[in-house]
């Protein structure tokens, strides 16, 4: 398991599939009893350089780990939080049109077992209970994006599709950061599980820092760091008698 033995270090923590197990979906997912006096722990041992950079809104953060606030990037950096008692700034989102939204709805209503989260400026189809749709989805949202969807993207995790803002990522979440203290001048190491979380792999080693992928990231090339969330957990219990050992 990876050892981090330096203070001087920012770290940036994806959730879903990295701190807490998948869950069918994402209203389901459970916080471990422990975690979140972890994550305290850790942040006061980093003097804060710890945030949340994650594809859910930073409110739905706030409610998984109450009544811990942590820095945090929501919507892949759609919206970020830069300290704990700061506020949440939005940043501009190209919109979703209502023809977008309402031909996305027929998809969704033509895949039985897909389910639509509505983000507001981000929308995503979740297909875990039908994993066989995932190609032709994928293919009917690219078209769409295509012919009315200016300024967004399609993202693609496990088992789920999000259309939204191009100009947002993990990268500029992490580069957010990066500018302000007490991020700026640490060396910064992202834990992520998914190939959405690729963009904060490289936003980090371009810094210098380190990539740290929880399992096998599809389509990556880097040796996952750890095997599974309860992996991470362990290793987040006893980061701090760590840092504080110089180990």
């Amino acid at each position: 398991m990876f050892c981090m033995a330096s203070q001087n270090c920012a770290l940036f923590l994806d959730v879903d599939g990295t701190l807490l197990d998948i869950a069918p979906t994402p209203a389901t997912v459970r916080v471990p009893a422990n975690l979140t006096r972890s994550l305290d722990a850790v942040a006061a041992s980093l003097d804060g350089a710890l945030a949340l950079v994650s594809g859910r809104l930073i409110d739905d953060l706030d409610r998984l780990f109450r009544p811990l606030r942590l820095p945090s990037a929501g919507l892949h950096g759609a919206e970020i939080r830069r300290s704990a008692r700061g506020d949440i700034e939005y940043l501009d989102c190209a919109p979703i049109a209502p023809a977008l939204r309402e031909a996305i709805n027929g998809i969704v209503e033509a895949h039985r077992g897909v389910r639509l989260e509505d983000k507001g400026h981000a929308l995503a189809l979740h297909y875990r209970a039908r994993p066989a749709a995932g190609p032709l989805l994928g293919q009917a949202l690219r078209r769409l994006i295509a012919e009315c969807g200016d300024g967004l993207s399609l993202l693609q995790g496990k088992m789920v599709l999000e259309v939204r803002d191009l100009r947002h990522s993990k990268a500029s979440a992490v580069s957010a950061f990066m500018a302000v203290q007490p991020f700026a001048g640490r060396r910064p190491i992202f834990l992520g599980d998914d190939r959405t979380d690729e963009d904060g792999f490289t936003a980090v080693e371009n810094k210098g820092g380190l990539a740290l992928p929880v399992g096998r990231t599809h389509d990556s090339l880097r040796e996952p760091a750890f095997a599974s969330p309860s992996e991470v957990r362990d290793w987040l219990q006893e980061l701090p008698d760590r840092l504080r050992a110089g180990l």
